[in-house]
């Protein structure tokens, strides 16, 4: 029976095999026969079901302790948020592990657990990963007015060109706008500051049509023209191409996941012929969303923008014009219509 408890919980395993956005660690702890006991832990309490449901739908006479299960999220979760412009998501809690994702201030994260002072987080799209502590703050921000379009928006302490620059706010911030003065706003964001009012979109004219976003991603897109290529980074500062593919769909009111499979998996499909500015466009080993390796944003027909290693940062393509592109081409999808 041993064997079987062992191989129900390794299929579980395979089942929640993506560290993205799951887990799920659960071992033999101790058997005698008629009864298991479990060590580990799940992401969720609907793990600990699933996992209770499969062990009883296989083995009905097993009883099972599942006390030594730890469950990361709670019932009432502990909400923190960044309290800095930005702040990076790593694999392990280190600054050299790898980077898995950036956020911005105000971004909410769910603490699932704490090591010194690192602690291992779930954003508000799922992703997981450990983010440092004291760049996060349990101080609710105040409301989202505004999102910052310009790539980096230059923050004063006084309204004024000359006046005294005091920190820089990211493209894809959500601030709240405390008042105008000409040309200038002034906001609350990791600081409270004055920035061009026009580095500025207010979540009331996002656009809402089809037709409107698509022309408004291709030009939010291209103010990114330049920024450098970064694994793991979502902002002017450094960006890889599903962070790039994310940030102009916040441009424009979408949400998408992070990662370039999660975003194909979760788009309506497009035929290559069918593909218009502002769909999404990817490339892996094959039409599979888990062989997705890169993503583009579409310009039309076979050109797309994209920020790519090779070329070190957000610059257009012509797919036919570059093999490793044209031979890796998977598909189209998109968030539009």
């Amino acid at each position: 029976m041993r064997d079987a408890i062992q191989a129900i919980l390794t299929d579980l395993k395979k089942l929640k095999a993506d560290s993205r956005e799951q887990v799920f660690d659960v071992n033999i702890a101790a058997f005698d026969g008629k009864q298991v006991a479990l060590s580990g832990r799940v992401l969720a309490d609907v793990d600990r079901q699933m996992l209770r449901q499969a062990l009883h739908s296989h083995l009905p006479e097993l009883a099972v302790d599942d006390g030594g299960v730890q469950t990361l999220r709670l019932v009432e979760p502990r909400l923190r948020f960044v309290a800095t412009n930005l702040t990076s998501l790593h694999r392990e809690p280190s600054w050299l592990a790898e980077q898995l994702n950036q956020m911005l201030y105000g971004a909410q994260l769910e603490i699932l657990e704490e090591r010194e002072k690192w602690a291992y987080v779930r954003c508000a799209d799922g992703y997981l990963g450990w983010a440092y502590l004291p760049y996060l703050t349990a101080e609710w921000q105040p409301p989202a007015t505004h999102l910052v379009t310009a790539p980096v928006s230059l923050m004063s302490a006084e309204p004024g060109a000359d006046a005294e620059k005091i920190t820089r706010v990211l493209g894809g911030t959500f601030v709240h706008l405390l008042g105008l003065q000409g040309e200038w706003a002034s906001i609350q964001a990791n600081r409270k500051g004055w920035v061009r009012a026009d580095d500025l979109r207010d979540l009331q004219s996002i656009p809402v049509t089809t037709a409107q976003r698509r022309v408004q991603m291709v030009a939010d897109a291209f103010r990114m023209i330049g920024v450098p290529y970064l694994w793991g980074g979502s902002s002017a500062m450094g960006i890889d191409c599903s962070g790039f593919a994310q940030l102009v769909h916040r441009w424009s009111g979408i949400t998408l996941r992070r990662d370039a499979d999660m975003q194909m998996a979760d788009g309506k499909p497009v035929e290559q012929a069918q593909l218009q500015p502002g769909d999404l466009v990817f490339f892996g080993e094959g039409s599979d969303h888990r062989t997705i390796t890169h993503v583009g944003i579409s310009l039309g027909g076979w050109d797309i923008i994209h920020s790519s290693r090779s070329r070190n940062g957000v610059y257009p393509d012509n797919i036919q014009a570059v093999n490793v592109l044209r031979e890796s081409f998977a598909g189209g999808a998109t968030y539009l219509g």
